[in-house]
């Protein structure tokens, strides 16, 4: 059994599929707040080169995370299809913005298998495992992981409101 098996109890896990160069990943739904159209973000200047800007999010500045960027993949331009998801990760609320949300799918977790060593040039700290699902694969996503202990602090320090 998986380490990312190993976590849950059920034998359901419930996750949230996204798009980013062609790749299908998955989060764990219950990282989730919310899933919005990106709104316009506001760019930061000395903000850390993954962090689009920020957005006001119902009164709250949160600052977007550029998934492409982050892994070192080409630019794309925002379309119809972009979306932004919202998870608290060390009590910062923080949007991951991404080329498209596909569906919410429930993954038996006798389907899942650790990371391979290599998976597709992102780095395997970020990666929980990998879902083996009928007709593809579904690469499960530790957003926690995304971003180290400074880099998250670089983030808030460049993106938190000045005081006047």
């Amino acid at each position: 059994m998986s380490d990312l098996a190993s976590q849950y109890q059920g034998d359901v896990l419930q996750l949230v599929s996204f798009v980013i160069a062609e790749e299908e990943f998955g989060v764990d739904i219950l990282k989730v707040q919310e899933i919005i159209r990106p709104p316009e973000i506001t760019r930061v200047p000395n903000a850390p080169s993954f962090v689009e800007g920020v957005i006001n999010l119902r009164g709250r500045i949160v600052p977007i995370v550029d998934l492409r960027a982050r892994f070192g993949l080409p630019p794309r331009e925002q379309d119809k299809d972009t979306r932004i998801v919202v998870v608290e990760l060390e009590e910062q609320v923080t949007g991951f913005q991404m080329d498209a949300v596909k569906e919410v799918i429930r993954v038996e977790q006798d389907v899942i298998e650790p990371p391979p060593e290599l998976a597709i040039g992102i780095d395997t700290d970020y990666l929980k495992g990998v879902a083996k699902l009928e007709e593809r694969l579904l690469i499960l996503l530790d957003l926690e992981e995304v971003l180290s202990e400074n880099e998250l602090i670089d983030m808030a320090e460049a993106t938190e409101p000045v005081s006047a």
